[in-house]
């Protein structure tokens, strides 16, 4: 994994811009802490920084199809998992390798296949390609959005980047923020595209952008479709088997250390399950995978179910671990470290974006932090409950009924931070033409009923927009640590089977994820496949309370903080006994602590 940065302009001589390449491509450091490099040309710059997974002695970027006259150059962040396949066909067709690395199949796969080279790819990744010969500059994202790409145009072009904070190391771009801005963040739609930041876009999931000389113009090549499904239970069940299992082995490969993230949940433990029985396979049957899970010191005296969390997870990721035989290790956090202000300002850097969720952004950033001391790769369980409908919204009567973003009912207005009457935003307003934009973009199967069509839509707005934001958050925390995190459950073949599924067989047994529970029921323990869905787990300690309550007040002491959030509605949750704060209370005040940081590190023009 790594990140990329450069811009093309065709009214500038980018060879005497060395310094601003190198500037943007330092701000990528921790993406790629083994190495970096530039490359100039007469209209375009260039900056790559490398996480070496794969060649580790190969694969330096920004790569060229050749040292003297490059015609194609390419700077790449990601993991191409059909890259050997890929490496025959090429060669077939007459192309030659240097190296093993999938960045050189990616460079290849360019100029035998031009601008419909994503086509060709299986797998996370961002990477932009100059064409010297067409005068062109191509951005490619991934088909499910796992790996960032933002863009913002300058004089004579654009300039593209892993993350915000690179371009603004260029001289024309600068952090600004508007009241479009500020709709976007605080209304929780996750729409993708458009940021918190003016001027400033991302590349669509499943998109392309090519700038030239006639300008700029985007389409996408991946979408969800409305298919036909002709398969029957047992089959189903099968070919999820089938796809589940061959996404998690061709994410094995990597020549650092590997690892599983297994939080006791149905979608690691069966992940994990698979990752470990390939790995016996391949290296013999003593072979077990490092797996790691998250807890706060005081969580066993000290649970508290909410909205989002029915049980304790350690005891089940520890069974899980046993039953599956990984070398298993509970990563312990006090709740009081959460307050650090420096793992705090490092996690609101890290997301370029002030809205976040507090005490699990910190925890999961440390939990990849100690992570990282042993391993360089992690395979996650993300987008299970997106592909197979584990969340509440799936199964809720009310949910179904409602006509605005399903999670809003589940965390309530609490997930939004209180936005300052003065500013005149009408958020509500916003959220709901955005809500109508979103459902006008899903397909329809002719065969569908109404209550099908609905469940089409839950699915498509899980996997389009909340999905998003988790994918943006375990980027974001991981590639801070250096961490590269991959996630077998967004491989496009499995979510595009899963999408055309009809909900009976999504739901056959009358629960959640029922096609995933019945592939994986030798996998797992009963205990864990019985198992309700239980998100990532927060701390009770009525001293993070009391200390974010602290910082939280201080926030407000702002006068920039006050000019964006409604103090008065803030106000009461610093009075409510620490011990008797609720989650809503609670996440209204990590949001007002996470502006206030947002705001001091990136100092925005505010233009409201």
């Amino acid at each position: 994994m790594c990140g990329i940065t450069g811009w093309a302009s065709f009214h500038h001589d980018a060879r005497t811009q060395l310094q601003v390449i190198e500037a943007m491509t330092a701000t990528l450091a921790s993406r790629g802490p083994d190495a970096g490099g530039c490359w100039l040309g007469e209209h375009t710059a260039i900056g790559h920084r490398r996480l070496a997974v794969l060649d580790l002695a190969g694969g330096t970027q920004p790569m060229t199809d050749r040292p003297d006259r490059p015609a194609t150059v390419l700077t790449y962040g990601g993991e191409v998992y059909n890259h050997h396949e890929l490496r025959a066909e090429l060669r077939s067709r007459g192309h030659a390798f240097r190296t093993r690395s999938d960045t050189e199949v990616v460079l290849h796969a360019y100029t035998e296949w031009g601008e419909d080279v994503a086509d060709h790819l299986e797998g996370m990744f961002a990477f932009a390609v100059w064409d010297e010969h067409a005068q062109r500059l191509v951005l490619v994202r991934d088909r499910l959005g796992v790996k960032p790409l933002y863009w913002a145009a300058v004089d004579g072009g654009l300039a593209f980047a892993s993350e915000p904070k690179a371009l603004f190391a260029h001289p024309e771009i600068r952090p600004r923020v508007d009241a479009d801005g500020l709709r976007e963040a605080y209304s929780l739609s996750f729409s993708t595209g458009p940021t918190v930041w003016s001027g400033i876009r991302e590349v669509e999931p499943g998109g392309v952008l090519v700038l030239d000389r006639d300008g700029i113009r985007e389409r996408r090549y991946w979408q969800l479709e409305a298919a036909a499904h002709e398969d029957d239970r047992d089959t189903a069940v099968e070919r999820v088997r089938a796809l589940v299992g061959a996404a998690a082995r061709s994410r094995l490969e990597a020549d650092v250390p590997l690892c599983s993230l297994l939080s006791g949940g149905i979608d690691s433990t069966v992940l994990t399950a698979l990752l470990a029985d390939e790995l016996r396979l391949r290296e013999g049957p003593g072979a077990r995978i490092r797996s790691y899970a998250v807890d706060y010191s005081d969580q066993a005296e000290r649970f508290t179910g909410d909205v989002l969390r029915t049980g304790h997870d350690t005891p089940f990721a520890t069974e899980a671990g046993a039953f599956i035989g990984t070398d298993h290790s509970t990563v312990v956090l006090d709740p009081r470290s959460l307050l650090d202000p420096g793992h705090r300002r490092a996690v609101v850097a890290a997301r370029d974006a002030p809205i976040g969720v507090g005490d699990m952004d910190t925890s999961l950033y440390l939990l990849f932090g100690e992570i990282r001391r042993h391993s360089t790769v992690v395979l996650s369980g993300e987008a299970a409950d997106e592909v197979f409908g584990g969340y509440p919204w799936f199964h809720d009567p009310a949910a179904l009924a409602a006509r605005t973003f399903p999670w809003l009912l589940v965390t309530g207005d609490e997930a939004a931070m209180p936005m300052n009457p003065e500013l005149d935003l009408r958020v509500g307003e916003f959220r709901d033409d955005t809500y109508r934009t979103a459902l006008a973009a899903v397909p329809h199967h002719e065969d569908e009923t109404p209550a099908e069509h609905r469940q089409r839509e839950m699915q498509h707005l899980s996997l389009t927009r909340w999905l998003r934001q988790l994918l943006h958050r375990k980027d974001r925390l991981s590639m801070a640590q250096g961490l590269e995190v991959r996630v077998p459950y967004c491989d496009h073949r499995l979510v595009e089977y899963a999408f055309a599924t009809p909900w009976a067989l999504k739901s056959f047994d009358g629960r959640e994820k029922s096609l995933l529970r019945a592939m994986g029921s030798r996998l797992a323990p009963d205990s864990v496949l019985r198992r309700p869905k239980n998100h990532y787990p927060a701390t009770h300690h009525p001293d993070y309370n009391r200390g974010l309550q602290t910082m939280a007040r201080d926030a407000l002491s702002a006068d920039a903080v006050c000019a964006i959030a409604d103090e008065t509605r803030i106000r009461p949750c610093l009075d409510t006994p620490p011990e008797r704060l609720e989650w809503g209370q609670r996440l209204r005040l990590e949001r007002v602590v996470d502006l206030a940081l947002w705001l001091d590190h990136y100092r925005p023009e505010l233009v409201l």
